[in-house]
């Protein structure tokens, strides 16, 4: 049984399966002040969208708000928004992603959230959802404008309008009584990789936000970087910068904000040639001690870091700041390790997945080498069923 970290909680004040991620928010300040500094005059918006990349979007949001560090925040849906709203975060939450049906961008209105427009229809929508919040408050004051930002697509191909089409859908949202648009944005695809295509799409959003210009419509927020373009590219910042990775300690330069911690709670001694897990397919090459841990892919680890192969190494984890390998096929619910070299190694003792234990580390990136895949997957998949521990 592990005593919380964070004992300021109520909740669940002991863990019961000793297996959990500790989120360092002071780690999180750090990084955005880091960032602050970086971008200069330009404001700064975290995204917290899935649940705040696994870190968990009500409680960065809150340390984010309570420390005046951003403009406000960005999410993926309506759902995500109305959680910050219902937590009693205040500041602007902009939805990132398009709406559909109809009734979520009512939704949106209700819970103050500031949805994007991104073709001609979206726009409609807009419109009417304008119109019928004008008919539902007829005996009061006029309402406020509803406020929206327009998405270009420069090169992402995803979601926006592209240039010069969106040009007719800024002036129908100028021509649209009860309508405010207060940003234009764009996303840009490759900017930890690609220099030339960022540029590229920086060029087309440049003159995006000049013929907006030259049509008399004044649009307070121009923004299009993300973590990576803020860094590397000045011209990309903007009035405003949109920061996940960075944040969150996920890009080079700034403070990891995660650990993934759990316990020995099994120890055995095998043979030579002992097979370990489900299939068989990995055996002992010596006589070996094996630690086995309560976590598995059911908490959302990917299970391929434990099938590793002559081109990609498998996964390793800290114990007494040693680094032990991941041994035999990951189950749902636990994972085997080789402490053979960490012959101290006792039932109860801390295993650190990634982040920092005394003076080693083992940084997310590895998990993800190994799983052939990103770090924020990695982060984004942890289940919820992994208590989050707040360190403040």
């Amino acid at each position: 049984m592990v005593r919380r970290a964070d004992s300021d909680s109520e909740e669940f004040p002991y863990l019961y399966r000793p297996t959990w991620a500790e989120v360092d928010l002071k780690a999180l300040r750090f990084n955005l002040r880091r960032l602050k500094k970086k971008i200069g005059r330009a404001e700064l918006m975290l995204v917290v969208k899935a649940d705040g990349y696994g870190h968990g979007a009500i409680e960065v949001a809150r340390a984010a708000e309570s420390a005046g560090l951003v403009r406000g925040f960005g999410v993926s849906s309506v759902e995500e928004g109305v959680v910050l709203r219902e937590a009693g975060i205040q500041k602007p939450i902009l939805i990132l992603g398009s709406l559909y049906p109809f009734e979520s961008t009512m939704a949106a209105i209700r819970y103050r959230l500031t949805p994007t427009v991104a073709s001609l229809e979206g726009a409609r929508l807009i419109e009417q959802a304008a119109e019928a919040m004008k008919k539902l408050h007829a005996d009061e004051a006029a309402p406020l404008p509803l406020t929206c930002h327009l998405k270009i697509d420069t090169g992402m191909g995803r979601v926006g309008v592209r240039w010069p089409a969106g040009l007719r859908v800024a002036e129908y949202l100028r021509r649209s009584p009860g309508v405010r648009l207060e940003g234009v944005f764009t996303h840009l695809s490759c900017a930890e990789t690609d220099a030339a295509y960022t540029r590229r799409q920086l060029r087309i959003f440049k003159r995006a936000v000049k013929d907006i210009a030259d049509s008399g419509l004044k649009v307070p927020l121009r923004h299009a970087a993300n973590s990576a373009a803020a860094v590397r590219f000045s011209q990309s910042r903007w009035d405003m910068v949109r920061s996940g990775l960075a944040a969150y300690g996920l890009y080079p330069g700034f403070l990891p904000v995660m650990t993934l911690k759990t316990r020995i709670v099994f120890l055995k001694n095998v043979d030579r040639g002992a097979s370990l897990s489900y299939g068989g397919r990995y055996k002992t090459s010596k006589k070996s001690r094996i630690a086995t841990l309560p976590v598995g892919y059911g908490d959302g680890l990917p299970r391929l870091v434990s099938l590793g192969t002559k081109k990609r190494r498998g996964a390793f984890v800290l114990i007494g700041a040693k680094r032990c390998p991941v041994v035999g096929a990951m189950t749902m619910d636990m994972t085997m390790v080789d402490v053979t070299g960490v012959p101290e190694a006792q039932i109860g003792d801390e295993v650190v997945l990634f982040g920092r234990q005394g003076k080693s580390e083992i940084a997310v990136e590895e998990w993800a080498a190994a799983a052939s895949t990103i770090n924020y997957e990695i982060v984004t998949h942890l289940k919820s069923r992994l208590p989050r521990l707040y360190l403040r």
